[in-house]
């Protein structure tokens, strides 16, 4: 594999602007879409008047739900997003109405004279208030706040507490955090001559999208075709929402007769669309004077706001990975999804274990330094080994757990050990703390048990000898385009200039499931892989006679194709006439299917993943006694990652994975105020600026994992999931003082 070799087919676009977004697609005749939202939280009976709206120049139409010929509301697994609002408002971000004119600022203007009344209901707005006897039921179906439980038993806890030298119970909480992609939501819809509608949009799920789009238009998913083109960041963020975004423009589309472009400014982005889900985890943790981890009771609940997006299954990954990437033989736990009046939670990157890893890894500390244990000694006795049983009962075999390897290699590239013996714990002759802290993990890699997981790949050969290639795998700017050439640039052994990757419609491939959990690489590639190996086999049975040799002799390598002992080749251009004069189409559909997982619902115990990443992250910072402020100062990220396909742009996912977890950790906070935000632009929500980032580097750790055909894994989530407990250790080495809620905020007084 060419891994050393930096390749990102999209690369000269984008550096020179000529990479198309959304917002760069244009028809004649387009209309332009904008939302209407309404001032409140929760309320019924709600009543649209648009006559002054309608009065206004340039404005074509105002769209509500009564205008919908299909379904209002759909979902990903409970149909009860409103794409449009009808009676019932749930959220401050509920959109009411679509606002058609000519121009955008003629569709600004006219939305701004659209009159919304409705009846005020009392808000939920906490977990605890919507937990509370007798409170208002959020959700539009069934009769509960609680939308979700995931339940876990592993031996039985609850008798080995007494026997314990120490029961820890500690609390934790993190908070709400917005995407903060550089390109807010966009969509582009057209309809066809043929009865199809177009549909141009930055969104990450082509699919998913497309049965937003047929949902709302009351039609077959074949009347729906959505294009695949240049997102400008997602981060898990560009799901329901944008597939809604793409409905909404769709639906403009389909009652006007024309093209219409619908793109958001970052205040609607903001306002509508979901966060990262908000935890309160409580743990009771019984620990052996040696250190060993005996007895875990953990009970989580997450702020799923009023719409269930994907809760159920970011709550299963915390369910799964409920005590991180340790053998406790004795655990029970209850993981939740509470509807509440506020902002909805749904996808983003890491999916349920970021806030776990944030409470575990605390744990883990507090634990050791209260039996005067070393950090990396305490994880030593309780971490995952070669066939060690997790605590969903799965033996850990097949692959290569490697977590203390991964350990040590980035205990060894910082020199973790000398500086914490440097750690100031609170005392300093200067105005400066140091610590230094780490955190590791064990990420189950793609759907898990929560999904089907497959994915299919096409090979095109063309007459001149080049290549198209298309996976089911959607581009997010992660790179998986480039890492899909790679693979099959290696696979045919041509020269990847050979290879053009086609960016494909939802017409044209398969669905081949979501672009989400760390899968594109491990699934994508893999398909790459089936359909190259039928690609070769193809070949070498029509080839093999010129080559004057056996099918099974034919070699592929130095972009050429070989006989035996490589007495005659063919070029690729030879190759591909030869098998056109024998009416042979050199095409090939691979599918690649996951290894096979599973799992009880009611006892939360099977193979929950066909294979893990093992990671470990650690960083040192300084603490300023007088104000508080936090200096990063250097970050150390070590990831068994299987294999790596593209070096250059796996360290980039890990950059910029530390990048997204040091916002969580220090900075970012999106913040509920009555159910409504005053964080609606990057002037009110804060993110890491580069200034704030320390020199970071990235281990990459290669065992090639068997259960991926290319032996990839993937590293786009187990980036991000550690640093901010790793942050959180640190500040307690340096300060003294246990911060147990994100974002991490020191006052100079609690350093006196």
């Amino acid at each position: 594999m060419r891994s050393d070799t930096p390749f990102r087919n999209d690369a000269r676009a984008k550096v020179t602007g000529r990479a198309t977004y959304a917002d760069d697609v244009s028809f004649s005749g387009m209309l332009h879409a904008v939302p209407v939202y309404a001032d409140y939280v929760s309320a019924r009976d709600m009543h649209i008047d648009a006559r002054d709206a309608l009065a206004c120049p340039g404005c074509v139409r105002v769209i509500t739900a009564a205008d919908v010929p299909g379904a209002t509301m759909f979902g990903q697994i409970e149909k009860d997003y409103p794409i449009l609002a009808s009676d019932r408002i749930r959220s401050w971000g509920d959109v009411c109405a679509i606002v058609v004119a000519d121009t955008r600022e003629a569709a600004k203007a006219a939305a701004a004279l659209v009159k919304i009344a409705a009846t005020p209901l009392k808000a939920v707005l906490t977990i605890d208030e919507a937990l509370a006897p007798g409170a208002p039921v959020v959700p539009s179906y069934g009769d509960s706040n609680i939308v979700t439980h995931h339940r876990l038993r592993h031996g039985d806890p609850e008798p080995l507490f007494a026997g314990c030298e120490l029961v820890l119970e500690e609390e934790f909480q993190t908070q709400a955090i917005e995407h903060a992609y550089m390109e807010p939501e966009a969509a582009v819809c057209v309809p066809r001559a043929d009865g199809v509608v177009e549909i141009y949009g930055s969104m990450q799920h082509p699919f998913s999208t497309r049965r937003f789009v047929a949902a709302l238009l009351g039609e077959p998913l074949s009347n729906v075709e959505v294009y695949t083109i240049s997102v400008g960041g997602g981060f898990g963020g560009k799901d329901d929402n944008a597939a809604a975004v793409c409905a909404r423009a769709a639906l403009a589309a389909r009652l006007t007769g024309r093209p219409v472009k619908l793109r958001y400014d970052r205040e609607w982005s903001f306002r509508e669309t979901y966060k990262r889900h908000p935890y309160r985890l409580r743990y009771k943790v019984g620990v052996t004077s040696e250190g060993k981890i005996l007895a875990v009771k953990a009970t989580m609940h997450a702020d799923s706001g009023p719409y269930l997006s994907v809760t159920p299954w970011v709550t299963w990954r915390s369910t799964a990975q409920c005590f991180g990437p340790y053998v406790v033989d004795n655990i029970h736990a209850d993981v939740y999804g509470v509807a509440t009046n506020n902002i909805f939670s749904g996808a983003m990157r890491g999916f349920g274990s970021p806030q776990v890893n944030f409470a575990v890894e605390q744990i883990m500390d507090i634990a050791a330094h209260r039996l005067k244990i070393h950090p990396l000694g305490m994880r030593r006795i309780n971490m995952v080994k070669q066939d060690s049983i997790t605590v969903t009962g799965q033996r850990l075999s097949g692959h290569t757990v490697s977590l203390e390897d991964v350990m040590n290699r980035v205990v060894h590239e910082i020199g973790f050990r000398k500086k914490y013996e440097l750690c100031s714990f609170g005392k300093s002759d200067t105005d400066e703390l140091y610590g230094i802290g780490l955190a590791v993990s064990y990420r189950g890699s793609s759907l898990g048990a929560e999904g089907m997981d497959f994915c299919s790949c096409i090979i095109n050969g063309q007459y001149d000898g080049s290549i198209l290639l298309e996976t089911g795998i959607h581009e997010n700017g992660q790179g998986s385009e480039s890492a899909m050439t790679l693979i099959l640039a290696d696979e045919l052994g041509t020269d990847l200039k050979r290879i053009r990757y086609r960016r494909s419609s939802t017409s044209a491939i398969p669905d081949s499931g979501t672009t989400v959990a760390t899968r594109g690489t491990v699934m994508g590639g893999s398909a790459v892989v089936v359909a190259a190996r039928q690609y070769r086999d193809l070949l070498s049975s029509h080839l093999a006679d010129r080559l004057r040799c056996k099918p099974q002799d034919v070699t592929f390598h130095d972009d050429k194709i070989w006989g035996l002992n490589y007495e005659y080749s063919l070029t690729w251009e030879e190759a591909m006439r030869e098998l056109f004069l024998q009416r042979i189409t050199p095409y090939a559909f691979g599918t690649f299917q996951a290894p096979p997982v599973s799992w009880d619902d009611t006892t939360g115990q099977g193979d929950a993943y066909f294979t893990y990443v093992y990671s470990c992250q650690a960083v040192e910072l300084a603490v300023d006694r007088k104000t508080g402020k936090v200096r990063l100062l250097n970050i150390v990220a070590g990831h068994d990652i299987g294999k790596a396909i593209n070096r250059a742009l796996l360290l980039g996912q890990m950059y910029g994975g530390m990048t997204q977890g040091i916002g969580m950790a220090l900075m970012e906070d999106f913040v509920r105020d009555g159910g409504k935000t005053p964080c609606l632009n990057f002037d009110t929500y804060k993110i890491p600026r580069t200034t704030d980032l320390p020199p970071m580097t990235g281990i990459i750790i290669e065992n090639h994992d068997p259960n991926s055909l290319t032996g990839a894994k993937g590293i786009g989530e187990p980036a991000l999931e550690l640093i901010a407990p790793a942050i959180a250790n640190a500040i307690y080495n340096a300060t003294g003082v246990r911060y147990t809620k994100l974002p991490i905020q020191i006052r100079p007084e609690d350093l006196a």
